[in-house]
């Protein structure tokens, strides 16, 4: 947003109608997903959209603040997220664009990639246990 020309009311309305638009295109798609905020000490760090269907458990997003990462806070939500899934059977799944750093995170945790359209990273992880 720093390189754009607005005033900070236009950035503001700007970004509102973003995850407005957002939030209904998830709710349209995935009636049933959670929008939790993950927080760290009461203080919330970042946001998770998560659908546990029949088949899987899809993250449609999850996002932690710039100056929170590289602290271990995805790591545990998807590590819970995981094991969740585990104890249900159900692998976990997430879209990812193929430039992301998070990606070494979920090769961690034991993501494979499942399919590849242009730059989205379909990533499955199969229930089983976490090393």
């Amino acid at each position: 947003m720093a390189l754009v020309p607005w005033t900070d009311a236009q950035k503001q309305a700007f970004l509102e109608m973003q995850f407005s638009a957002q939030k209904a295109s998830y709710a349209k798609e995935y009636p049933r997903s959670q929008h939790a905020v993950i927080c760290r000490d009461d203080d919330p760090v970042g946001r998770l959209y998560l659908d546990r269907s029949q088949e899987r458990f899809h993250i449609l997003d999850i996002t932690v603040a710039n100056t929170c990462r590289n602290q271990g806070i995805g790591s545990v939500v998807l590590r819970k997220i995981v094991q969740e899934a585990e104890h249900a059977g159900r692998p976990t799944t997430i879209y990812v664009e193929n430039f992301n750093p998070s990606l070494r995170l979920f090769e961690r945790l034991g993501f494979r990639v499942a399919a590849v359209k242009d730059f989205q990273v379909l990533l499955e992880r199969p229930p089983g246990p976490l090393s």
